[in-house]
């Protein structure tokens, strides 16, 4: 059975989107996009260089000043407006999320819906944004903040979810009366080109959303760029390190959401089939590669054994296929080079101590062209080993047993990790007390992902990253705090 290919037609042409023009070639080097359902060049891709990363800057700062002084319910209704085309023109997402990481189509299905709902949330803080008063001691004074916006925001998101992160960043940003640089990804830069096309016909002035595609060099420029006044990153922490050692030449604030290593950790009073099922979904959820997926499962000895094969049960039903195919429950990881690197991960694993129980091998036949690994699980892991100290970023799952509550939360908090994670368990104290004592920006306790909602803060302790997207707490992420001090008796009526 041939894998199929996502129609070239469907894909968006333009690297490059700065002010009110569309460009379908940088200045930088040319890139032969891979698809990795099936191994094939998608298009040649000509990215930015630090010359076109420097236009988009200009026509960024060239449209803040009218941006930030439109009225609130002016920029709320053009949010509104681009969440409408969200939800009409969802369906023209799917080629453009499929063809450039091998998201499935399910998936990207739900895409233009989770995108709306950003929009909608954060376009309804946009005419509500307002300042506080503070009585102070002085007699005759007047005190007040005001929250504004940085002014230009650079936006660096990864080639796993790029239109996902991309929205979580700018709809606040925007929101608060930020312009956007946005970099995308040269392994996926399909989705964001899609994102600010539709920005554009959603009528959002010339500059105040501006992209480049392009690669490290490109990210170096946005970053050193004296023309930005903020930089938010999603990737790696191995990368946010060069970003804040750039921004410190110019001490430019930097938000980080980086990498993760989520515990999930079963109890023995829990339910064995769901936890698995969600205990599974860490493997499967963007074809595991996700910074947040629960991947190092800890489970309580008394139920070991027959939830390790409750797992494997369920990962032996996980269909592995064509992206393309709505029955498709796992698609491949992004290259060629990161099947090596995972594989490479699961063989020191293994001898580091952990048991091999289903997976293991790149898989052949109708999938050899592509690039695709079964789910993998690996039982016994020493929590100290490697692949239970860091992210994989492909369908592995490591499995550790342990005795106790005070045990399982040591595990749980060991690594230098605290993005996201889990809790089974029926016991409302036990959920409570574990909870309290985790470390990590987001618990979720019998869930699997239900609390990624543009209502609620994201984010990470530790090595995870530092800063918060969603919520108020996203909000004022991109708002800086102006005190106002004025000395009344001092002033007269004026005009």
């Amino acid at each position: 059975m041939a894998f199929r290919q996502p129609a070239l037609d469907a894909l968006p042409r333009y690297p490059l989107i700065i002010g009110d023009t569309r460009e379908e070639k940088g200045s930088g080097a040319t890139l032969a996009h891979v698809y990795p359902g099936t191994g094939t060049v998608t298009r040649e891709i000509t990215m930015a260089n630090a010359d076109d990363v420097d236009r988009a800057v200009a026509a960024a700062r060239a449209a803040a000043p009218a941006w930030r002084a439109m009225p609130g319910d002016k920029r709320r209704d053009l949010f509104f407006k681009l969440a409408a085309l969200f939800e009409a023109k969802s369906a023209e997402f799917g080629p453009s999320l499929i063809a450039e990481n091998g998201s499935l189509a399910a998936f990207a299905n739900y895409m233009g819906y989770d995108a709306a709902q950003k929009f909608r949330y954060f376009g309804g803080w946009a005419d509500k944004i307002h300042g506080r008063t503070i009585p102070m001691w002085q007699g005759e004074v007047h005190d007040f903040v005001n929250y504004e916006p940085y002014g230009v925001v650079g936006v660096i998101v990864p080639w796993n979810g790029p239109l996902f992160a991309a929205t979580m960043v700018m709809a606040p940003a925007l929101a608060a009366g930020n312009c956007i640089v946005l970099k995308a990804p040269e392994l996926a830069p399909y989705s964001p080109m899609k994102l600010v096309e539709l920005i554009q016909e959603a009528g959002f002035p010339a500059g105040v959303v501006n992209l480049v595609t392009g690669g490290p060099d490109a990210g170096e420029a946005l970053v050193a760029h004296p023309g930005v006044d903020k930089i938010e990153f999603i990737g790696s922490g191995a990368t946010a390190k060069k970003i804040l050692t750039s921004a410190a030449q110019s001490l430019k604030p930097v938000g980080l959401e980086l990498g993760g290593k989520s515990a999930v950790i079963v109890f023995d009073d829990a339910d064995l089939q769901d936890a698995a099922k969600r205990g599974l979904s860490g493997a499967v959820s963007a074809n595991g590669q996700g910074c947040v997926n629960g991947t190092r499962l800890l489970v309580q000895r008394g139920v070991y054994d027959a939830y390790l094969q409750t797992l494997s049960a369920m990962a032996g039903h996980i269909k592995v296929g064509d992206p393309m195919d709505q029955a498709t429950t796992l698609g491949p990881v992004i290259s060629e080079p990161a099947i090596s690197r995972i594989l490479g991960m699961v063989e020191r694993g293994i001898t580091q101590g952990g048991r091999l129980v289903s997976g293991g091998e790149r898989l052949g036949g109708d999938h050899a062209d592509g690039f695709y690994l079964p789910v993998t699980i690996l039982a016994d892991v020493a929590h100290e080993s490697e692949i239970a100290q860091n992210e994989v970023f492909g369908p592995v799952l490591a499995v550790t047993p342990f005795d106790t509550e005070d045990e399982a939360i040591a595990l749980a908090n060991g690594t230098p990790y605290g993005l996201g994670a889990y809790v089974h368990t029926t016991n409302l104290h036990r959920a409570h007390y574990v909870t309290r004592e985790l470390q990590a920006g987001q618990i979720q306790v019998n869930g699997s992902g239900e609390a990624m909602q543009p209502n609620v803060p994201f984010g990470g302790w530790k090595q995870s990253g530092h800063g918060r997207l969603g919520g108020i707490e996203g909000l004022h992420e991109f708002m800086q705090p102006k005190n106002v001090y004025m000395n009344v008796a001092k002033l007269g009526g004026g005009q």
